[in-house]
């Protein structure tokens, strides 16, 4: 008899789906929706709120365990694919947070059950953070490779919204904000450079499903000390960096 297998992933977030040839476009409907009633029933159980289900994290759930499926192994990152928080901005999930978990098994009630035996893949189950789940089965043989991708949902923020709270991890860091927002903003819908009267000693064109942290290379050029003070602009993604980006320019004066 083959074993039951599980691996569990915490990702921090800061941000493809590629297309399976041949993938089977059927969907275990059946076996997805009793993990999905398992999950939740454990969740209520503890008072904790229900998950919510996530299309886009199915979708990305669903072409993880046909991969690996068609791979005959257990992985959270297979050759030739993303990471996670890669597949979840290619398939259009909006999150400030990600985990998953996988396994291999006869049925969905024997991975459940495994999953909870295992104190990383429990905590994730039923992480109070979580607020959204999508699940996955696909059938080798009768081999099931299930994937449950969790996340907390990022929720839709104006343009100010977005400028304000990059603003604000931007005076944690002693700098003064200026008041040219309309050269930011300008500055933002450029792939490159900046727009306006004002000239930057520095400009950082960047797009992220979470405006809560900044980008590494602007993380070091403020520890250098050269600067004093900066700007924010925010402006529409239109999709062209994936649908759960929000673009950012942040422009910096010595």
């Amino acid at each position: 008899m083959r074993k039951t297998l599980i691996s569990g992933l915490i990702v921090s977030v800061f941000a493809g789906l590629a297309v399976l040839s041949g993938a089977p476009k059927q969907r275990n409907s059946s076996l997805e929706q009793a993990l999905f009633r398992l999950a939740n029933q454990e969740r209520t159980a503890r008072g904790l709120a229900p998950l919510k289900w996530s299309a886009p994290l199915a979708e990305m759930a669903h072409d993880h365990a046909v991969r690996m499926a068609q791979q005959d192994t257990l992985s959270h990152q297979l050759p030739g694919e993303l990471g996670l928080a890669g597949r979840a901005t290619r398939a259009g999930a909006r999150f400030s947070s990600l985990a998953e978990n996988i396994a291999e098994g006869p049925s969905a009630e024997t991975i459940h059950r495994e999953w909870m035996n295992s104190p990383s893949h429990r905590a994730n189950l039923l992480d109070r953070e979580s607020d959204s789940v999508g699940i996955a089965v696909a059938d080798r043989s009768g081999v099931l490779f299930a994937v449950e991708d969790f996340s907390r949902e990022a929720g839709d923020l104006t343009i100010g919204e977005q400028e304000a709270q990059v603003g604000e991890l931007l005076q944690k860091r002693g700098l003064r904000l200026l008041n040219y927002v309309d050269d930011a903003r300008r500055s933002c819908v450029l792939d490159n450079g900046y727009a306006g009267n004002h000239i930057p000693s520095f400009v950082l064109h960047y797009a992220t499903p979470d405006v809560g942290t900044l980008p590494d290379m602007l993380e070091q050029r403020i520890r250098t000390g050269k600067y004093h003070s900066a700007v924010v602009g925010a402006c529409p993604s239109n999709g062209k960096f994936g649908a759960s980006s929000y673009r950012i320019a942040v422009l910096l004066f010595e």
